[in-house]
C-alpha cells in the first residue's frame, strides 16, 4: 500500500513545518536514524509520554526519510470531528476502536507488507516517563508481519508545554530487534507476551542509556 504523491509530499512539508517547532525552535535531538531501515516493513515501537509524541515522532523518521509515509493507528474519537478526521487521515493516521478491532488489525498487517508504522505498544500515555507493560496485541502484529522492530525511546517531552521555547527533549531510534528465536515458537498468547516484552526491554536500555530511570529493573 503506498500512498499517492501529492499525500507524500504533503506529509513530508507537515513535518518539516513541526522540525521548526520541534528542533529549531527548540531542542529537540534526534539519535540513531541510521538504524531506519529506508525500505521495507519497519514497525517504530516508542513509549508514550506527551501528545506531543504522534507528531514529533513522525518529524524525527520523516526529515531521513522523505516522501515516505508513517501510518499510525488512532483512537476513534480523534476522528469524530469531519475537518480533523481529513486532517489525520492525510498525515496517515487511522481510527481504532478500543478492544479488539478487525478492522484497524487488518489494515496494520496490510502496512506493514512494505510501510513504516507507528505504535506505542503501552496502548496509553505515562506522563510521569515511567515505562508500563506492552500490550500482548502488538506481539501478535509483530508474529504475523515479521517486520524490522525500531525500539524508539522519547525522552523529555512529558515536561513540555506549549507555545514555550527552548525546551529540551530526545528521541532515541535503536537497532532492529532480533526474534528469530521466538518466531520459531507456537502462534499463541504466551509468546506474544514473550514478543512484547523484549520491545519494551529495548526501549528500557535506550531509556537507560539517556540517564532516565523508567520504573523498570
Amino acid at each position: 500500500m503506498k500512498a499517492p504523491l501529492l499525500q507524500r509530499c504533503w506529509v513530508t512539508f507537515s513535518a518539516y513545518v513541526i522540525g521548526i517547532y520541534a528542533s529549531f525552535l527548540n531542542r529537540f535531538i534526534i539519535k540513531g536514524s541510521s538504524n531506519i531501515p529506508h525500505n521495507g516493513s519497519v514497525l517504530i515501537a516508542s513509549n508514550h509520554i506527551s501528545a506531543y509524541d504522534t507528531i514529533f515522532l513522525p518529524w524525527a523518521v520523516i526529515k531521513y526519510n522523505p516522501l515516505q509515509m508513517l501510518w499510525a493507528p488512532a483512537k476513534e474519537e480523534l476522528f469524530e470531528n469531519p475537518l480533523l478526521r481529513l486532517l489525520y487521515s492525510s498525515w496517515g493516521a487511522f481510527p481504532v476502536r478500543r478492544k479488539r478491532d478487525v478492522r484497524a488489525g487488518r489494515k496494520l498487517n496490510d502496512l506493514l507488507l512494505d510501510q513504516k508504522v507507528m505504535l506505542f505498544p503501552e496502548g496509553t500515555r505515562h506522563k510521569d516517563g515511567k515505562l508500563g507493560p506492552g500490550n500482548r496485541g502488538v506481539g501478535k502484529i509483530i508474529y504475523d508481519t515479521r517486520p524490522a522492530v525500531i525500539p524508539t525511546a522519547l525522552i523529555g517531552l512529558n515536561n513540555w508545554k506549549f507555545p514555550r521555547l527552548k525546551q529540551e527533549g530526545t528521541v532515541v531510534f535503536g537497532a532492529p530487534i532480533d526474534f528469530s528465536e521466538l518466531f520459531q515458537r507456537e502462534d499463541c498468547k504466551d509468546t506474544h507476551m514473550l514478543i512484547v516484552e523484549r520491545v519494551m526491554e529495548g526501549i528500557a536500555v535506550l531509556l537507560a542509556g539517556e540517564g532516565v530511570d523508567c520504573g523498570r529493573e
